[in-house]
């Protein structure tokens, strides 16, 4: 058995996974304690993972997960951003639709992309898609805050509302779906009001004055190398925890190779599901509020078949979703390809990464193939996420992850440092107006001091 306790008088915590939310955790915290980062992948970074296709000499880095974030929405990323020296330009959000191999394209860009179709200007549909999206984004806001709403799924509120097919089936789920990386069916499970939130907050409901959005200049994997060279050495790759049991000392782990470690603290940065699954000493507490997160697994390609692509030039865009008009009834996966000239200012030959193609792409332009799991939210999860702080810092515990939000990179570096706050007692090195907050449980007394003695 590895003791990592006894060699100074700092507590000894072990973070269990390196995703933004457990890499914020280990920076915040590795002045503070000795700490050892678990990672059951060869490399730490989680959905910030890049992909060189160019040269040592001259690297050309490529984007599989996270992409783009916007100073507005990401406050805690756009300060760490600026404390690490990342830097980072200006990226392009455009959205475009391809449904039933082009019989229907657009795209949100401009005029020609809009109408990358002509025939579009004279159909019902598409007109009644036109209609009914200026209404929702005049209405939605305001019925948010109706009492009538309260327990409303996004699926039911829109039949409710009588929105069109057209709109709901030809955009918003197409949208939705793309932005969360999930079914079109599960979409409309979402809560009405958090999604509505979500819309506003990033600027989606207005046609005009949208948010700019901002891309790592030279690839996510940039941001990490930066985020983890003070505690580099603490990182273990390749080795995946287990198992892990708690008890009044401390917590004991065990890995996926057998070796047993004791830890005085553990922060879990894992996906809820995986977490529940190492936890071999649950509690009922615990079960039942982690247990409402579910996952979608999708599978990313990173490959240069335009086949992945709308039919029209015209509406090529950023984000292209790629599905059928009965998307919803058939409750398949979304297929969204992300065209990374556009998003990461990338010259030269087109490269695509796409989400569950719809269709095989061509083996010999395929790049690299990964699997990444997304969260869900329905009105299980949203309650959850209220009761987090039941099971925070008990038992020698802390839980982070994009699941405490909306399931994205700032919601997960969020989680992360303010459970790394709680643990040492000494806040971020800038000023976060937790007004802003966008995960639902803020730190509220140190225990290093505690656990230390």
């Amino acid at each position: 058995m590895y003791d990592a306790r006894p060699y100074s008088g700092r507590p000894k915590i072990a973070i269990v996974g390196t995703g933004i939310s457990g890499l914020s955790a280990a920076w915040h915290l590795h002045p503070h304690a000795d700490i050892t980062v678990f990672e059951k992948d060869n490399a730490p970074g989680g959905h910030s993972h890049s992909v060189n296709i160019g040269t040592d000499a001259e690297p050309l880095w490529v984007d599989m997960g996270f992409i783009v974030f916007n100073t507005p929405c990401y406050p805690n990323l756009t300060a760490l951003f600026n404390h690490l020296g990342v830097r980072h330009q200006l990226s392009d959000m455009s959205f475009g639709v391809s449904i039933d191999e082009g019989d229907l394209e657009y795209a949100s860009v401009s005029l020609s992309g809009l109408l990358a179709q002509w025939r579009n200007v004279a159909r019902p549909r598409f007109l009644k898609l036109l209609w009914d999206l200026l209404r929702f984004y005049k209405q939605a806001p305001i019925d948010k805050a109706s009492t009538a709403c309260d327990d409303l799924t996004l699926g039911q509120y829109l039949k409710q509302k009588r929105y069109s097919r057209a709109f709901v089936e030809d955009h918003l789920l197409p949208q939705a779906a793309a932005i969360w990386s999930t079914s079109a069916a599960e979409i409309m499970d979402y809560p009405f009001r958090a999604f509505i939130t979500f819309f506003e907050n990033h600027g989606l409901l207005k046609l005009t004055d949208r948010i700019h959005w901002r891309t790592v200049t030279g690839g996510s994997q940039a941001y990490v190398k930066a985020l983890i060279a003070p505690f580099r050495d603490r990182i273990r790759t390749g080795c995946g925890i287990a198992s892990a049991t708690r008890h009044a000392g401390g917590v004991t782990l065990t890995d996926q190779h057998g070796a047993v470690y004791e830890f005085d603290q553990v922060v879990f940065a894992s996906h809820a599901h995986d977490t529940l699954r190492i936890i071999a000493d649950a509690d009922a507490t615990e079960r039942d509020i982690l247990g409402q997160f579910q996952y979608t697994d999708n599978t990313v390609v990173l490959h240069t078949d335009e086949a992945l692509m709308p039919k029209r030039k015209h509406a090529w865009s950023s984000w292209n979703y790629i599905g059928r008009e009965d998307e919803v009834s058939s409750g398949r996966m979304l297929c969204v390809t992300y065209w990374m000239n556009l998003l990461q200012g990338i010259k030269g030959k087109d490269l695509f990464v796409t989400l569950n193609p719809v269709r095989p792409v061509d083996p010999a332009k395929i790049i690299k193939t990964m699997p990444f799991d997304h969260p869900l939210f329905n009105q299980a999860a949203i309650a959850a996420q209220g009761r987090l702080g039941e099971i925070q810092g008990t038992r020698n515990t802390w839980f982070c992850g994009a699941y405490f939000g909306s399931g994205f990179h700032e919601d997960g570096l969020q989680s992360g440092l303010a459970v790394a706050e709680a643990i040492s007692g000494v806040e971020r090195p800038w000023v976060f107006d937790w007004g802003r907050s966008r995960i639902h449980w803020r730190p509220d007394m140190p225990v290093l001091a505690e656990a230390a003695e």
